[in-house]
């Protein structure tokens, strides 16, 4: 199978991540001609090291996904190229074409979506310097790493509660900050039998050394020592692309916020020969264990069709 015609390849995969890597080996290992279009936005190169990824533990970010490019790499029917996609359509034919930002197309028989997500966040002062660090929004990738310290999570309605709640493995001391946001009678008792503490203050901004966080500062000009922060987080896709293509998004909710690309069990998108794996496509808090899992089974579909159709 890795003889093909040479105007179009067996799969693009979109991303070159966690999801995008292991997609992208898994098709290559079943000797399917794959190119990786990567843009080189992975939403985890701000922290200093990965959390909770058995085999990875610690290890700093750019050094895994170089690690997974050189393994790819080694393979002969295997292209990563570094650029920006800007367009995609599906063909008459059913194949895929999609344009690059410096004009030039590239053609595939399938396409596999996983370009990570735009997380978006309150902007207040001293959030985004210590954003990956001090300031995060997965207790599971960062929690660990700020054990013991007084925590905050800015949020507010259910979604503040339960991270509140929820902070409590990693801290004794967890205040919910609502920044004004709303919350019920029956949340606050949830926070108070829970031994959460309540500011629903006005928030100026955060204070800290370097990327470390010291305390929260309200409008009121007032602090609240705290060492850590979570945040919620909306998700949203990076480009048209998916819709483009004819795939279906999710509906944000409450909790998650996510507005992932539509998929099944096998990460199919419900367009023929188009899949999606990682944070894009999936309403679950996003993880780069669960990325690569998606990615190889996304991968391992495609692989399937692939080899049926020929």
């Amino acid at each position: 199978m890795e003889e093909h015609d040479s105007g179009i390849r067996d799969c693009i995969v979109v991303g070159g991540g966690a999801a995008g890597l292991s997609a992208a080996l898994t098709l290559v290992r079943a000797r399917h001609s794959t190119l990786v279009i990567d843009a080189g936005r992975q939403s985890n190169l701000a922290t200093a090291g990965i959390g909770g990824l058995l085999g990875h533990d610690g290890r700093p970010p750019a050094e895994f996904y170089a690690a997974g490019r050189g393994q790819l790499l080694a393979y002969p029917s295997a292209e990563l190229r570094e650029a920006e996609i800007v367009r995609g359509v599906r063909e008459a034919d059913g194949s895929f074409t999609v344009t690059l930002g410096d004009g030039r197309t590239e053609r595939a028989r399938t396409v596999l979506l996983a370009p990570g997500m735009d997380y978006r966040y309150p902007r207040l002062p001293g959030m985004k310097e210590r954003w990956g660090h001090s300031v995060f929004h997965c207790p599971f990738c960062h929690g660990w790493e700020n054990r013991g310290r007084p925590m905050g999570v800015l949020a507010s309605g259910a979604v503040g509660v339960h991270g509140a709640l929820n902070l409590r493995g990693w801290s004794d001391q967890v205040t919910l900050l609502t920044n004004g946001g709303p919350l019920s009678d029956q949340q606050r008792e949830q926070l108070a039998a829970g031994g959460v503490g309540l500011d629903e203050r006005p928030i100026a901004g955060f204070d800290g050394p370097g990327a470390g966080l010291r305390a929260a500062a309200f409008v009121d000009g007032t602090e609240l020592p705290i060492g850590a922060l979570l945040v919620k987080t909306t998700l949203h896709q990076r480009s048209s692309l998916a819709r483009d293509l004819g795939a279906s998004l999710t509906e944000p909710d409450e909790m998650l916020s996510v507005e992932a690309i539509k998929v099944d069990a096998m990460f199919r998108t419900g367009v023929p020969g188009l899949y999606a794996a990682g944070d894009a496509a999936t309403s679950v808090p996003p993880s780069m264990a669960a990325a690569m899992a998606s990615g190889y089974l996304a991968g391992a579909a495609a692989a399937v069709q692939l080899a049926v159709s020929d």
